[in-house]
């Protein structure tokens, strides 16, 4: 079974500090809570636990959330403990202890370690790569290795098959390949092979901002390319779903992005549109990851939250009578309308390019689809 690296949760200490969008708006957040003269704008849940500790599998979002309605208001919360051994990182075992600042009231989440005495300067037992994660790893690991979406930025750097051995022109398991562009692989390392397909277009202006990517099969690779121009990376197909042509593109098995931010909102206002979802449906859900029209270039990055609004449905306006007002000679010139669109979810950013963002649905009210808006929280 293939394993992937894993990364640490690393809490920014500059996001400790930095006022988030909605925190100036309290008309937007949630209530807050006040309990004997505490008052704060950070939207605390009603049943917030005073202490929780962290579990195996737990994600830092998953975590925000049992604290706060609103999980990327975390890092307004989170309080670094000086006297802790590496405060930045959440480990399995770790309790974490709901608080109220003495002077100014407001709410502060602390780390009590579960594997050392605070005050005494140790060595943490627990490996790096048990910390926790800030979204479920596995599943932006299987998207990134076999991704649905090629963004245009990936496609320009990707390798890309040459020929097949026998002279063949159509591969499939078993079958060798030669390839261009594999350059910092050793011998064994593994690749998906992905086929480009239809392009993805931004609906604002047209342009292409990434392409469909179809699995077609993996290989290992047998022998490196070596440092002449016309030498090529030898690839052997291990599997196979469907057949694999030339100049299809070999992606990494294995998860190149760093999980290492936290929940929070953007720094500015975004308004996007979804592009296209994982698995090539039409209908999405908690823990799918989608591709929308916003990226760097936008002010986007890792961690950014964003809500996922449904378009409203376009109707006919019969007017006060209804269907008696309409029969099959006035209904088309009946006014058409569209209903108000609807929050319906909670998408998290983990892989940004310059005009377009790899997102995963954290929490789905209700369907969204290819189309629906994306904007800030």
């Amino acid at each position: 079974m293939k394993q992937f690296p894993k990364f640490a949760t690393f809490l920014a200490l500059g996001a400790l500090t930095a006022s988030l969008a909605l925190a100036a708006d309290p008309d937007a957040a949630a209530p807050a809570r006040a309990e004997a003269g505490r008052t704060t704008s950070v939207p605390l849940s009603p049943d917030a636990p005073s202490a929780y500790v962290v579990q195996k599998g737990d994600t830092l979002w998953g975590i925000s959330a049992k604290f706060l309605t609103q999980p990327w208001y975390w890092p307004e919360v989170w309080y670094l403990n000086p006297e802790v051994q590496n405060p930045h990182r959440i480990y399995p075992g770790d309790t974490l202890r709901l608080v109220y600042d003495a002077a100014t009231g407001k709410p502060q989440i602390r780390v009590e370690r579960g594997d050392q005495v605070k005050l005494e300067p140790q060595m943490r037992s627990t490996p790096l790569n048990e910390a926790i994660q800030p979204i479920p790893f596995e599943i932006v690991a299987a998207f990134m290795s076999k991704p649905s979406v090629v963004a245009e930025e990936d496609l320009k750097r990707l390798p890309y098959i040459v020929a097949f051995g026998d002279r063949r022109v159509i591969g499939g398991a078993g079958d060798v390949l030669y390839a261009r562009g594999v350059e910092g692989s050793d011998p064994g390392s593994r690749f998906n092979v992905v086929h480009v397909g239809d392009a993805l277009k931004d609906p604002d202006d047209g342009k292409v901002l990434g392409y469909q990517g179809i699995y077609t099969g993996s290989g290992r690779l047998d022998r490196a390319a070596g440092p002449g121009k016309d030498d090529f990376a030898k690839v052997l197909m291990t599997d196979s779903a469907r057949e694999t042509l030339v100049g299809d593109r070999l992606v990494k098995d294995r998860l190149d992005v760093p999980l290492d931010f936290i929940p929070h909102a953007p720094s500015g206002p975004v308004n996007g549109k979804v592009m296209a979802v994982i698995a090539g449906t039409s209908v999405i859900g908690q823990y799918q990851v989608i591709a929308f029209n916003r990226g760097k270039h936008h002010g986007l990055e890792p961690g950014n939250v964003l809500s996922i609004w449904q378009a409203g449905e376009k109707v006919k306006d019969r007017g006060p009578g209804g269907a008696a007002n309409t029969n099959q000679f006035t209904e088309p010139f009946q006014p058409s309308v569209r209903l108000p669109s609807e929050r319906a979810g909670t998408v998290m950013v983990f892989k940004t390019y310059d005009r377009m963002s790899y997102g995963l649905v954290m929490s789905a009210e209700d369907q969204m689809h290819v189309g629906d808006s994306v904007r800030s929280p």
